[in-house]
């Protein structure tokens, strides 16, 4: 009976090691990003990271950032939590938009290029190559940080209907909250930092290469290390 005992143990030891080992293989997988025309972002990992109260727990606004660079796993969840597609059966995003009209696109700015985000296939299409992190905000810390996103709404879909500019402005602005609260959620919850910043050089939407009225810079955000 002891030896039974004594083996049953043993392999569930031996079962739980293996367990451990592949769970920080899972965590430590790190793909570094190729920064070409298109970057084909990998399936976000759902079940990477704390709980939503730990996450809750863990939020706040960081200033202070290394140099290293994402992972193309991290790099995938950060853009996913913005504005990735939860629900194909419509298309509908992570983040809430008033009227379901999701006016805002989310540009990610590298030091290698500035990149618009598809939800519809899950990939980054580049814009402007080039290092232009100090038109995504005037603070130090963003030439820093890894990644800097930047909201920009288009006013169309108001402007069909006859919305005041000054309503429509305001919506789309809660908009880009949610998407970057989605995204403060999810750095706190895996282990990354970042801050929501209301400030962009008031060239952005020049660099971007965006013209016309029914454009307009919504907010900006620092992910990072």
């Amino acid at each position: 009976m002891k030896t039974i005992l004594f083996a049953v143990v043993a392999f569930a030891m031996t079962a739980c090691c293996n367990q451990q080992t592949k769970c920080e293989a899972e965590e430590l997988a790190s793909t570094p990003v190729v920064y070409g025309e298109v970057i084909e972002l990998p399936a976000p990992d759902l079940s990477r990271g704390m709980n939503i109260s730990e996450a809750l727990q863990n939020r706040r606004s960081w200033r202070e950032y290394s140099a290293e660079k994402l992972s193309m796993e991290e790099l995938s969840g950060v853009l996913w939590a913005a504005a990735g597609i939860n629900r194909p059966e419509n298309d509908h995003l992570t983040a809430p938009s008033a009227l379901a009209l999701y006016p805002i696109t989310v540009y990610a700015f590298f030091e290698e290029g500035i990149y618009r985000y598809e939800a519809k296939g899950h990939r980054l299409v580049r814009v402007k190559e080039g290092n232009y992190m100090v038109k995504a905000g005037a603070q130090g810390f963003v030439e820093t940080a890894a990644l800097n996103l930047v909201y920009v709404a288009d006013l169309t879909p108001y402007n069909e209907r006859k919305f005041p500019v000054e309503k429509a402005q305001y919506l789309c602005g809660q908009d880009a909250a949610g998407y970057a609260e989605n995204v403060n959620l999810y750095t706190a919850g895996t282990g990354l930092k970042s801050i929501t910043r209301g400030g962009a050089s008031p060239e952005v939407l020049q660099v971007i290469g965006l013209e016309g009225e029914q454009y307009f810079f919504a907010l900006a955000q620092s992910v990072g290390k």
